[in-house]
């Protein structure tokens, strides 16, 4: 019994619905088809899923998917509107003719389309069993994500050569006689990554006081003897899988403040590596760096290392199993981030990531780039 189907069988419902686009990283995991337009999914127990899904889209759908193909005209959508003019209403008398009494919904169903199946089915949501499957990588998810990250070091590569290659003048970085700036670090690897078949947003390229917080994406000239955090975390369009990287550099002579900070981050991202096995809980591996900071005479509250460990990554940038308080053991084919950070203002902050699979001899590192600090 597949592990989808077991769930339903024990919840009770006559089939599990899914209504979104492939956005949706749930509905891209189950059907392995790419739209734009939201569409149904439905499965019951020890059966083969069903895409329902426009007449335009299923050529393509039955050649992307390896769910059954099923038109809207086959599941009855004209005949219902022609009586039924609410769009939920009508999409909801869809679904419960195909699906049965009783369905489970996964949790970030459409409101709406939820009630209005409630007035032909009882509608249980599910508490992530998809995002649980999601969790455990199968060999062509591994080798997607492993593409992606050699994608992301090349791209990574070309923003800390125009930080190395560039001057200072009165502490600015110059490249070409003119400042060197977070936007044209970033335009550089977006290049790079698009030339790859991968896309990225919300990169971050901070610089001095903008890296004591964390997330602070970063604009305007970079300057020297300042931390430069920089974070990618791009996606292949074909795949839909992610990586995650950060590294932390300096043009010129960092603080000591900055410098200490870097050499305690390094080796607490060496104690992360050591701790991840499976049947370790992510708690655990957290807590080992939160001790190890704290030793240092390094925070962990509203300074010093303010966040999760790591994150599971796949199709989505943030998904389970997590590398922080809450998380749970750790199992083999769990991808994950560790990236352990400390950040105070008034003196900055430095970040580490490197991203990996949880394999049965503990952390197998897909990041091959330096973590040098000076460049």
């Amino acid at each position: 019994m597949d592990p989808l189907s077991d769930t339903i069988r024990k919840s009770g419902a006559d089939a599990y619905v899914t209504y979104a686009s492939s956005r949706d990283a749930d509905m891209r995991y189950l059907t392995t088809f790419v739209t734009s337009d939201p569409f149904v999914f439905f499965k019951k127990p020890g059966r083969n899923g069903v895409i329902i899904i426009s007449q335009m889209e299923t050529g393509r759908a039955s050649h992307e998917s390896k769910a059954t193909v099923m038109t809207r005209t086959q599941a009855g959508l004209p005949e219902i509107l022609k009586t039924e003019k609410d769009p939920f209403r009508a999409t909801a008398r869809m679904i419960a003719g195909q699906t049965g009494e009783n369905i489970l919904v996964p949790p970030q169903f459409p409101v709406a389309l939820a009630e209005a199946l409630r007035e032909y089915c009882t509608v249980t949501v599910d508490k992530g069993t998809v995002l649980s499957l999601r969790a455990k990588k199968s060999a062509p998810e591994l080798r997607a994500i492993r593409h992606v990250q050699e994608v992301t070091g090349a791209a990574m590569g070309l923003a800390v050569a125009l930080i190395r290659k560039s001057s200072v003048k009165k502490g600015v970085l110059h490249l070409g006689g003119r400042p060197l700036t977070a936007e044209q670090v970033k335009y550089a690897m977006h290049c790079h990554l698009l030339e790859h078949g991968c896309t990225a947003v919300d990169t971050i390229v901070s610089c001095g006081e903008d890296t004591a917080i964390p997330h602070m994406t970063g604009t305007g000239p970079l300057r020297a003897d300042e931390p430069v955090i920089i974070d990618l975390f791009p996606v292949e369009e074909e795949s839909g899988y992610y990586s995650d990287m950060t590294r932390t550099v300096v043009k010129g002579e960092p603080s000591p403040g900055i410098r200490e900070m870097y050499d305690a981050l390094r080796e607490a991202k060496q104690l992360a590596v050591s701790k991840v096995k499976p049947g370790v809980p992510g708690a655990e591996v957290y807590q080992a760096v939160v001790d190890f900071f704290r030793e240092r005479g390094y925070e962990s509250d509203t300074r010093g290392f303010v966040h999760n460990l790591g994150h599971g990554v796949g199709l989505q940038v943030h998904e389970l199993p997590t590398v922080g308080p809450s998380g749970k053991e750790l199992e083999a084919g769990n991808v994950i981030t560790l990236e352990p950070g400390l950040y105070y203002p008034g003196t900055g902050g430095v970040r580490l990531e490197d991203i990996g699979a949880v394999t049965r001899k503990g952390f197998a590192n897909f990041t091959d780039f330096p973590e040098d600090l000076i460049v």
